[in-house]
């Protein structure tokens, strides 16, 4: 555990120096949030059918996916890119470190640092001036804060698996930008899942993009509780630990042409 737990803390300390990255983030995910709340009130306010969320849970549901907005798998380590590109990924062979794990502790890494600079001001003043509500009790924000760790590994996972695609696809432009696109669509960023029609809900049950946000998001509101948020973790951490067999199996082959 020593050398991964030590490559996650060395990146995450590099990370945390691009404070001025984090700031123009935080505003431009105040003003985009601002946006969005706007347009579901006039949704709400412009139908009388019954919702299964309220507004106030929304716009609290929305403030949490601007402020948490970097679980998402969006990019690929550039470094990695890189090493591909010029062929000095070979040399990551050559660390007395299990290829993987390095890789799967630089994406979380990579998703953790900017979040810890981002999310705890965004929530702080959406919570003080734009309408988001605290959680309705103790044990609600335990869950979310459980949840919320088992997101951070889902996504990790997800991101290793794309950075292992490097191996085939040189750049992995197109592949970062479908997932981005469908894990922001399917994980609620843009629409709260509870909000979809009753007919894609099974399948987005089942998928695993839920888990980087509806997931912690729905814990947070109290909107799951009992056995069916002990189901919605167990989902998370299943779905982890198949993108990890997945990416573990493919790096192997991949490992196999690189030599």
């Amino acid at each position: 555990m020593r050398p991964y737990l030590a490559i996650l803390t060395a990146r995450i300390r590099m990370l945390l120096q691009y404070r001025a990255a984090a700031f123009a983030g935080l505003v431009t995910q105040l003003f985009w949030g601002w946006i969005k709340v706007m347009v579901f009130a006039a949704f709400y306010a412009a139908t009388g059918a019954p919702q299964p969320m309220s507004l106030q849970d929304t716009i609290t549901y929305i403030w949490l996916g601007q402020a948490l907005l970097l679980l998402l798998p969006f990019r690929i380590d550039a470094e990695l890119q890189s090493m591909v590109r010029d062929g000095s990924v070979a040399y990551e062979l050559t660390r007395p470190a299990d290829l993987y794990w390095y890789w799967f502790s630089r994406q979380f890494a990579a998703r953790l640092a900017p979040l810890a600079l981002r999310a705890w001001p965004q929530l702080l003043l959406a919570g003080l001036f734009f309408g988001m509500e605290l959680p309705v009790g103790w044990a609600p924000l335990l869950l979310f804060l459980l949840s919320l760790g088992c997101a951070l590994l889902l996504s990790s996972a997800i991101t290793t698996l794309m950075a292992i695609s490097l191996l085939w696809t040189m750049t992995g432009d197109g592949l970062s930008r479908l997932l981005s696109l469908v894990s922001q669509f399917l994980s609620g960023s843009y629409v709260p899942i509870l909000l979809f029609p009753a007919w894609a809900q099974p399948a987005l049950a089942i998928l695993p993009f839920r888990g980087l946000m509806d997931t912690p998001f729905q814990l947070y509101m109290g909107l799951l509780n009992g056995p069916a948020a002990w189901m919605a973790i167990a989902h998370q951490l299943l779905w982890t630990a198949l993108f990890v067999l997945v990416g573990r199996a493919i790096l192997a082959r991949g490992v196999g042409r690189l030599v």
